[in-house]
């Protein structure tokens, strides 16, 4: 099984449940991981049209990443159809979504973040 990896993508995006939130946004890092069978041939072929493009998949993250939501819950279900729908022979995937400034008064935290696993 070859796994194709997308770690700590930054993307400033407007998700969460405060209107301020929706309005300025806050710096998030996104991390993909996917288990995808057909590249196994890309390692014997050196052949990009025998694996995942993780460029395809860096511009799916950030499309999904510009459509606003209240909960990173509903934006990682949101992704995983995304790139279910454009590579649909992957077999299984990580997702993690964490939002690097997460608005919690007098709390000094590195991050918050929701991880859908299937």
């Amino acid at each position: 099984m070859v796994t194709i990896e997308v770690v700590r993508l930054s993307v400033h995006a407007f998700h969460g449940v405060g209107e301020q939130e929706r309005l300025v946004g806050n710096d998030f890092e996104v991390s993909v991981s996917l288990d995808y069978a057909p590249a196994e041939k890309a390692v014997v072929t050196d052949d990009l049209d025998s694996t995942l493009d993780y460029g395809e998949l860096i511009e799916i993250i950030r499309n999904v990443m510009a459509i606003p939501s209240r909960l990173l819950e509903h934006v990682c279900g949101r992704m995983k159809d995304a790139v279910m729908e454009r590579f649909p022979a992957v077999s299984g995937g990580k997702i993690k979504i964490a939002k690097l400034l997460p608005p919690v008064p007098g709390t000094q935290l590195g991050e918050a973040a929701v991880i859908l696993v299937w």
